[in-house]
């Protein structure tokens, strides 16, 4: 029991310094926890106080709103609202941001992966590679269901892997939402947030990783609560 209670403790101090160190916010926010669309702002920490950057933009995101996801915040113990795999809600919480991608070469500081068609992001909950990013030439394929990380749409030409269930790390949990991305779209998504190509070159553009970019997202009531444990 003390070797639980104290590796709870280190996770807590653990994730509680991922959130004091963040110095870049992007802050999605909707009216309510079924709304497929909302507004997304960027944030740079000065101090102590946090600037708006750009202008406020229009963005689509969970086409049956948002559920609680798995990130840096805890989840309130009342939650109606649970993030699950293919329940067409986006995460709400506080999540790293991982690297950006796209189809093609991209020159900018923040680390960026280009994907070919091969690369697949793995949903299947039955699969040992649940919500890991694969080369499919080089792993065993246990898997039935995954998405290309590159397809003749133009939905990932640009994206951002957003860290929600311990993406492409240890400790995912089966069944709670893979495959989450900040990306290129028009309309409402299984759970992703997206923008137009030109608001989303310009978020990868923004991005610094000595920053420590964090995506807070979540009702207007939701965001409220979780920048008073940034602040």
């Amino acid at each position: 029991m003390k070797r639980i209670l104290l590796s709870l403790i280190f996770v807590m101090m653990t994730l509680q310094a991922q959130i004091a160190d963040s110095k870049q916010l992007i802050v999605v926010t909707t009216k309510n926890w079924s709304a497929p669309s909302g507004t997304l702002q960027r944030y740079e920490n000065e101090g102590d106080y946090w600037h708006k950057v750009g202008r406020e933009i229009e963005i689509k995101l969970g086409r049956n709103g948002l559920g609680w996801g798995i990130g840096l915040h805890t989840i309130p113990k009342d939650a109606q609202y649970i993030k699950k795999e293919g329940d067409g809600k986006a995460p709400a919480g506080i999540f790293e941001l991982k690297q950006a991608f796209g189809y093609f070469p991209f020159v900018v500081d923040y680390p960026y992966e280009v994907y070919k068609a091969t690369d697949h992001c793995v949903d299947d909950v039955n699969s040992k590679l649940y919500n890991k990013i694969v080369d499919s030439t080089k792993v065993d394929i246990d898997y039935k269901s995954k998405e290309h990380m590159r397809f003749p749409k133009n939905y990932y030409k640009y994206g951002i892997v957003v860290n929600h269930n311990h993406i492409d790390e240890a400790g995912a949990v089966k069944g709670a939402g893979s495959c989450i991305f900040i990306h290129i779209k028009s309309v409402p998504t299984a759970g992703c947030t997206v923008m137009h190509e030109n608001e989303m070159k310009e978020i990868i553009e923004w991005l610094d990783v000595k920053s420590h970019p964090l995506l807070v997202q979540g009702t207007e009531e939701v965001v409220d609560g979780l920048m008073k444990e940034i602040k």
